[in-house]
């Protein structure tokens, strides 16, 4: 069921341009899953390119809520240009990937959460649609741009996935420089930390305003798909705990026979179900990027009680933003329209002026 309301006039968090807002909610299997997503009327490459990005699935305070917003949406921008100047998709989600970990509101690279010992410890990968090539890192500490890594452990090694020193000395060898553990560190996230060592701390409350997780998917013009996923993991996990984001089928998969997926959530919960390789299999069957992002999320929670939301693109172009949780920052790209929401029923357009000389 797909309910819609009249539009309601907003302001765009980047430009201060008048757009509109669209109400959404879908409600699948008895599990309220809000959403936004796109289904093209017209077939072939004029629905292409297409860019869709993630910031986490998580409760941001209204504080916060411009910074998570206005971050998607410039991530998706930059990305959306690349595929328009004939750039890769994997090119395009590595772009957006790597803006979100060099923006400090978000839990990717500088920003991340800190894990018990008060030390940041990140994870990452990418997968190409075309070849099923992909490229992973876990639990480094020194690089400023762990997406950026785990591309390079695609490309350049035999390897599906490097971890913690093993990882830092390849990244040593590829000439990435070490950055110092202080320049990944955020006051923010340090607060979070202190906070969340108090005896009657409450994990929930610590993790309010943390952006999570971020990842992105892509179609290029020729039709192949891409996605990347990064992350801080989770607030105060033990040194070493690795999650799903580095994990094939779970943090994310791509496949040009299906489609590409990147998730957010809770990390143990993703892993049991493996979400994204999960969301691809009902594709497969034949149900549409929001159908099937829908039943993968049902299924999560209804199998292992958790939350959490995606981003998924079929080699067609059609997009869908699903989350379970209460809130998840998304953006997307499409036909010259920049599209975007955080709150449950938002999703909000506007035109992307071309800039190309």
């Amino acid at each position: 069921m797909v309910r819609s309301a009249s539009p309601a006039a907003m302001r765009a968090p980047d430009t201060g341009k008048q757009i509109f807002a669209q109400d959404l909610c879908t409600v699948a299997s008895c599990t309220k899953v809000n959403s936004a997503s796109s289904h093209g009327d017209i077939l072939g490459t004029a629905m292409l390119p297409v860019v869709v990005v993630h910031g986490g699935a998580v409760h941001i305070p209204k504080e916060r809520s411009d910074l998570s917003t206005s971050g998607v949406c410039s991530a998706v921008r930059s990305a959306y240009a690349l595929l328009q100047g004939g750039g890769s998709s994997m090119d395009a989600v590595v772009e957006a990937v790597l803006l979100l970990e060099n923006n400090p509101s978000f839990s990717a690279g500088c920003g991340s959460v800190l894990n018990m010992k008060g030390e940041v410890e990140m994870d990452a990968l990418v997968m190409d649609g075309k070849t099923l090539s992909s490229g992973a890192v876990s639990a480094v500490r020194n690089v400023a741009n762990p997406i950026q890594l785990a591309r390079l452990v695609m490309d350049k090694t035999s390897h599906a996935c490097l971890t913690a020193e093993g990882a830092s000395q390849f990244a040593r060898s590829m000439g990435v420089p070490e950055v110092p553990q202080e320049s990944l560190i955020t006051e923010y996230s340090r607060m979070c930390w202190k906070k969340n060592l108090a005896p009657d701390a409450n994990p929930v409350e610590c993790q309010m305003g943390k952006m999570g997780t971020v990842g992105a998917v892509a179609v290029d013009t020729d039709g192949n798909v891409a996605c990347a996923t990064s992350t801080g993991g989770m607030l105060n996990k033990m040194e070493g705990r690795v999650g799903d984001t580095p994990c094939i089928g779970s943090g994310g998969y791509a496949d040009n026979m299906s489609g590409a997926v990147s998730t957010t959530g809770h990390g143990e919960a993703i892993m049991k179900v493996t979400l994204a390789r999960h969301i691809l299999f009902h594709m497969q069957q034949g149900q549409s990027a929001e159908a099937a992002s829908d039943l993968g999320l049902a299924y999560m929670k209804s199998r292992v009680g958790g939350l959490g939301g995606v981003v998924t693109v079929d080699p067609q172009g059609n997009w869908a933003a699903r989350f379970s949780s209460s809130q998840m920052a998304w953006a997307a790209a499409q036909k010259d329209t920049l599209h975007y929401g955080l709150d449950t029923g938002e999703h909000f357009t506007q035109i992307i002026e071309d800039h190309r000389a």
